[in-house]
């Protein structure tokens, strides 16, 4: 199958090994650039735990974090930010069920509101407002604005692949990408050139995003997880 991959670049790498290795015919076009803001200074504080929300949150933290803040739990919002996390030396690392509702569960149930403050490592946009929810709890959370991610245009190679029908298949990993491609999609004038692509979401919540768009079809993971999307592509 031909694939493209629109995950920033980092992720993009892994995946399309892992689907080169399947026998797919892959090609990878980000939609995002990562910058890390490494002159955000991190609040000092007895933090109970550490929140990530993206795999970007935790290496924008590991790139300021000594070995103590290490040592503190991580709760991170799904596999995929967990594994990131511990590739970065984080100790104490458990992951949710793959969004902001799913990590605001956890947190209720594995810390408590008297036993000191959050640390939410974050991106400049947020799909959903984690603070908001967790402080209606009893927490007290401070969120560290510690990377951007930067919006990027198809390139003219993708636009001539989409429009003769050179691409199976699409990749989206977050609502933020999937929103970003249905607007340059739109932009290009390509919308009906994708009767015979097949949209493979990482959630419902990615999937709306592509809301209006003529896919062949838009299958949606089972789970959030790499492992479930992997697998709607070999069914």
């Amino acid at each position: 199958m031909r694939l493209l991959v629109t995950r920033p670049e980092r992720e993009s790498e892994a995946l399309a090994a892992a689907l080169r290795a399947r026998g797919h015919d892959v090609t990878i076009a980000p939609l995002l650039s990562i910058h890390y803001l490494d002159d955000v200074a991190l609040p000092q504080r007895a933090w109970q735990a550490l929140l990530v929300t993206s795999a970007n949150g935790a290496r924008a933290l590991a790139r300021q974090a000594d070995e103590n803040l290490k040592r503190i739990p991580v709760l991170a919002v799904g596999e995929g930010s967990a594994a990131a996390a511990r590739a970065e030396g984080f100790a104490n690392v458990r992951a949710a069920e793959g969004d902001v509702h799913a990590l605001d569960a956890l947190a209720a149930h594995v810390l408590e509101p008297g036993k000191g403050p959050l640390l939410h490592a974050a991106g400049s946009v947020l799909a959903g407002d984690l603070k908001a929810m967790l402080e209606t709890r009893g927490f007290e959370v401070e969120r560290a604005v510690l990377y951007e991610a930067e919006k990027r245009a198809l390139p003219e190679s993708v636009v001539a692949a989409l429009k003769s029908g050179g691409i199976d298949g699409v990749l989206f990993f977050s609502p933020r990408t999937a929103r970003q491609f249905a607007s340059l999609v739109r932009e290009a004038g390509l919308a009906s050139s994708l009767g015979r692509v097949t949209a493979y979401c990482l959630s419902a919540a990615v999937a709306r995003e592509l809301g209006g768009l003529s896919f062949a079809e838009a299958r949606i993971a089972a789970s959030p997880s790499l492992d479930a999307l992997l697998a709607l592509i070999s069914a």
